[in-house]
């Protein structure tokens, strides 16, 4: 059984953590905050360009971007979005988990012919851990997201898939639902589906447009791309301060019933003791009778 000095340390270092805890909640709910704001920010002017490439779509049935061609996927590449930090509950493990699966689903595609973009340190370092070839490090794209820097990797992609280095990229990233919830997400990235809002109950606005509607589709089918990785990593970043906000809050709360235990048996140990002392005053004193 624990003596009093040691359930009095352990009282101590659980109220140190809960301190911990707590303040890392409140820091993770305000970047939470900055994150949302921004994600919300820029959705409707994805939204907006994904409804004018629509619009363009339904009037040039016969369009056939380069960027749309199917083909024996011989190549592979998946960009996955994780953390540069721990602490945020199964964040990071489910999106690993998700990159496993997604590589196993090419088992006709030799190890050096899958090509993996890691954006954040976790999966990076998992990649490196496991033997896996990464194509760059993307790090700091995690700390401080640019839309310059997912340009430049959505340009190399599709600079590759062009060149047919590559015959299909995947994007892999948590999606932020809402504070409580975050879903693993799969999406191909390219080749990209050409769908049209044809059969959708939307106004279909008839654009003037120079010099063809041909020439804006083939500038707004790259653009998108840019920014459909962007806004995965926005995504991403407003999902791990959620999950972080969430396992601290739980993280605190368990705090608080160790504490109660431990201060009930702390309590009990206490109580013990002057009992016993007591009967020994008592049986000292009537030994003296």
């Amino acid at each position: 059984m624990a003596s009093l000095k040691e359930i009095k340390g352990r009282i101590n270092s659980v109220k140190s953590t809960q301190k911990i805890t707590s303040a890392m909640k409140m820091v993770s709910s305000a970047k939470l905050r900055v994150a949302q704001n921004r994600i919300e920010n820029f959705l409707p002017y994805q939204q907006h360009l994904t409804s004018i490439m629509s619009n363009f779509l339904s009037s040039e049935t016969d369009y056939i971007s380069p960027l749309s061609i199917k083909r024996e996927v011989n190549a592979v590449a998946i960009v996955v979005i994780s953390s540069n930090s721990s602490l945020c509950g199964a964040f990071n493990s489910n999106i690993i988990k998700l990159l496993n699966q997604t590589i196993k689903d090419y088992p006709h595609i030799p190890k050096e012919k899958i090509y993996i973009y890691p954006i954040g340190k976790k999966v990076e370092d998992t990649i490196k851990k496991n033997g896996g070839i990464v194509q760059g490090s993307f790090i700091q794209l995690m700390d401080k997201p640019k839309f310059d820097d997912a340009k430049n990797i959505a340009d190399n992609l599709i600079a590759d898939f062009l060149s047919k280095k590559i015959d299909k990229v995947e994007l892999l990233y948590n999606h932020f639902k809402n504070t409580a919830s975050q879903v693993s997400t799969r999406e191909q990235f390219l080749p990209i589906e050409l769908t049209s809002q044809q059969n959708t109950k939307t106004i279909s606005t008839d654009y003037i447009v120079e010099p063809d509607k041909i020439t804006i589709l083939e500038a707004l089918i790259p653009k998108s791309l840019r920014i459909k990785l962007y806004a995965g990593i926005l995504d991403s970043a407003a999902a791990e301060q959620a999950a972080r906000t969430v396992a601290m809050q739980i993280a605190t709360e368990n705090a608080n019933e160790i504490l109660s235990d431990l201060t009930i048996q702390y309590n009990k140990q206490r109580q013990q003791a002057i009992t016993s002392e007591l009967l020994d005053i008592i049986g000292g004193s009537e030994a003296l009778k």
